[in-house]
C-alpha cells in the first residue's frame, strides 16, 4: 500500500492519523497504552469500565467491597469506577504529550453507566476528547457527551442500529457526533453485536454492511467527513487498500483492538502476551456464555472448556410426570424428585458417578451437573454480586427498583467482573476469561513478531502506517 494514501483525518476536533486503539475492558486499555497511542499521532482509547485507580504512593488501589447488600456494593462499584476513570484519563493525558486524541470507551449495559459517565467526564474536563460506547443501545450518550463538550462515537454492527439511535436521540446533537464505530460482529474481540437474525457461523463481508451504514448516515444528513471506524478483523492496512479513499464509504478510520495487546505499553500480564504468540486459527471461540446475554469472543482455555462442559452436562426436567418426562431423578441434599426422560436419567446417573454430583437448576427448566467445588464457586460468586451490569443473567441482579431480573440466576454463565479483574491482574490465563479478536492467531505468523518481538506502541503505529 502507498504510505501517502493514509492521510490525516479530522477526529474529535484535530487532524490525526486514522488509526484508533480499540478500548478493551477492565484494565486492558489503560492511560499508559492509550496515551502512548495518542503520542504516536493516532487516537488512543482507554477503558472506563471499572478502571484501576492508585493510592498516594502511585500503587494500584484494589477495589474492595464492604457493602452487605448488592445495592450497597453497586454504589461502591460506581465510586470505584469514577475514581479509576479519572485516574486513567489523567495518566493518558500525561503520556500523550499533547499529541493525537484521547477517547474513553464504556459499555452502555455496564452497571451505573450514566452516573459513571457523568462522574468521569466531570472530573477530567479537557482531558477526554471523545466517548465510544456500545454493548447495548446508548441513546443517552449523545446528551451526556454534549453536556461536557465531548464527541460521541456509538458502536454499532448494522445500519439499522444507527438509524434507531439517530431517530431516537442523535439527531438532536449532530454537531457532537464524531464518528460511528462499525464493529464486525463475527471477528471482533470481547462482546459482539450479533442480532437474532444473524448466524454466528455465517460471517458476512463487512464492505456491503459498512456501505449500507454510510448510506444510512447520508440519509440522516451526516456528512461524509464524519468517519466510520472499521473495527474487528483489521490487522494490516495493506489488506484494506480498497477502503481508503473509497467515495462509496466516505471517511474511514481503522480501529485496532487485538494488535495493541502485544506491545510494551500493554498492561496485560506477560503470560497473556506469550500465549498470544502461540495461538492458532480457531483458538478464539465465539460463544454466548456472557452474563450480558451478548455473544463474545475469547481465547479457548480451561475456563471456556468448563463452561462448554456445563452445557454438555445439561438435561431438561419437569416438576411432574408429563409427556416423555416420566423417569424419576432425586437431586440435591434432600433428594427431591424431578422427572426427566429415561435416556436423560441414564446420562445424569453417569455424570453423578463421575463426580458431577451437584444438579443446578437453570431459568430454562434444565439441570446442569457440576462438581461440588464448582457448585460452591458458582453460588459464592452469585452471592458476592456487586451489580457490575445493568442486568446480569448469572446473578439475576438488575439495576431497577427491585434489584432483580425476576428470573432464576443462571449457573451456565459466570461473574464477568471477577474473572476480568483476575485475568488482567494475575498470571492465571488458563482459568479466567481472556478476550481476543479472531485474528489473534496471526501473531504467530506475522514476521513483525518473529522471535517473540514485542514492539512499543510507536513501533506498532509506524508499522501500521506503512501498511503492515
Amino acid at each position: 500500500m502507498d504510505v501517502k494514501a493514509l492521510e490525516p483525518m479530522m477526529i474529535s476536533g484535530r487532524e490525526v492519523l486514522p488509526l484508533v486503539e480499540g478500548g478493551k475492558g477492565i484494565a486492558v486499555s489503560t492511560g499508559v497504552s492509550s496515551g502512548a497511542w495518542a503520542a504516536a499521532g493516532g487516537v488512543g482509547t482507554f477503558s472506563g469500565v471499572n478502571a484501576d485507580s492508585y493510592d498516594e504512593a502511585g500503587e494500584m488501589a484494589p477495589n474492595v467491597y464492604h457493602g452487605r447488600t448488592r445495592g450497597e456494593r453497586h454504589d461502591e462499584l460506581i465510586a470505584h469506577a469514577i475514581r479509576g476513570g479519572i485516574a486513567q484519563a489523567r495518566l493518558a493525558w500525561e503520556r500523550s504529550n499533547g499529541q493525537g486524541r484521547l477517547h474513553m470507551n464504556v459499555l452502555w449495559e455496564m452497571g451505573g453507566a450514566e452516573p459513571i459517565l457523568h462522574g468521569i467526564l466531570e472530573g477530567s474536563k479537557g482531558l477526554i476528547h471523545g466517548v465510544t460506547c456500545g454493548a447495548g443501545m446508548p441513546f443517552k450518550v449523545s446528551d451526556i457527551a454534549a453536556q461536557y463538550g465531548v464527541y460521541y462515537y456509538p458502536i454499532v454492527s448494522s445500519a439499522r442500529a444507527f438509524k434507531a439511535l439517530w431517530k431516537r436521540s442523535y439527531h438532536k446533537r449532530p454537531e457532537f457526533l464524531g464518528g460511528v464505530v462499525y464493529e464486525d460482529p463475527w471477528l471482533a474481540g470481547g462482546h459482539n453485536g450479533l442480532s437474532n437474525s444473524e448466524h454466528p457461523d455465517q460471517p458476512q463481508d463487512p464492505m456491503p454492511r459498512v456501505r449500507e451504514l454510510r448510506q444510512s448516515m447520508r440519509d440522516c444528513g451526516v456528512p461524509d467527513s464524519v468517519p466510520v471506524f472499521m473495527a474487528g478483523g483489521v490487522w494490516a492496512l495493506e489488506e484494506w487498500s480498497d477502503w481508503i479513499g473509497n467515495p462509496e464509504l466516505g471517511a474511514i478510520a481503522f480501529q485496532f483492538g487485538t494488535r495493541p495487546l502485544l506491545t510494551v505499553e500493554s498492561p496485560i500480564p506477560e503470560p497473556w502476551k506469550k500465549r498470544l504468540l502461540t495461538l492458532k486459527p480457531g483458538d478464539v471461540l465465539l460463544h454466548r456464555f456472557s452474563p450480558t446475554g451478548f455473544y463474545s469472543s475469547a481465547v479457548r482455555n480451561a475456563f471456556l472448556n468448563e463452561l462448554c462442559e456445563r452445557l454438555d452436562h445439561q438435561i431438561p426436567y419437569s416438576g411432574e410426570s408429563v409427556g416423555e418426562h416420566v423417569a424419576e431423578l432425586p437431586i440435591g441434599a434432600r433428594k427431591r424428585v424431578v422427572f426427566v426422560t429415561p435416556a436423560d436419567r441414564d446420562h445424569a446417573l453417569a455424570w453423578i458417578a463421575s463426580g458431577y454430583t451437584e444438579a443446578l437448576r437453570t431459568p430454562d427448566s434444565t439441570l446442569i451437573f457440576v462438581t461440588p467445588a464448582r457448585a460452591e464457586r458458582i453460588r459464592r460468586d452469585q452471592n458476592d454480586c456487586m451489580g457490575c451490569l445493568s442486568a446480569c443473567l448469572f446473578s439475576n441482579w438488575a439495576q431497577n427498583e427491585t434489584g432483580t431480573t425476576g428470573k432464576k440466576p443462571d449457573p451456565r454463565s459466570f461473574c464477568i467482573q471477577k474473572t476480568l479483574q483476575k485475568v488482567s491482574h494475575t498470571d492465571d490465563i488458563e482459568n479466567e476469561l481472556m478476550f481476543a479478536g479472531h485474528n489473534a492467531y496471526r501473531f504467530a505468523t506475522d514476521p513483525f513478531y518473529a522471535n517473540g518481538f514485542v514492539p512499543t506502541v510507536k513501533q506498532l503505529v509506524d508499522r501500521l502506517t506503512m501498511g503492515g
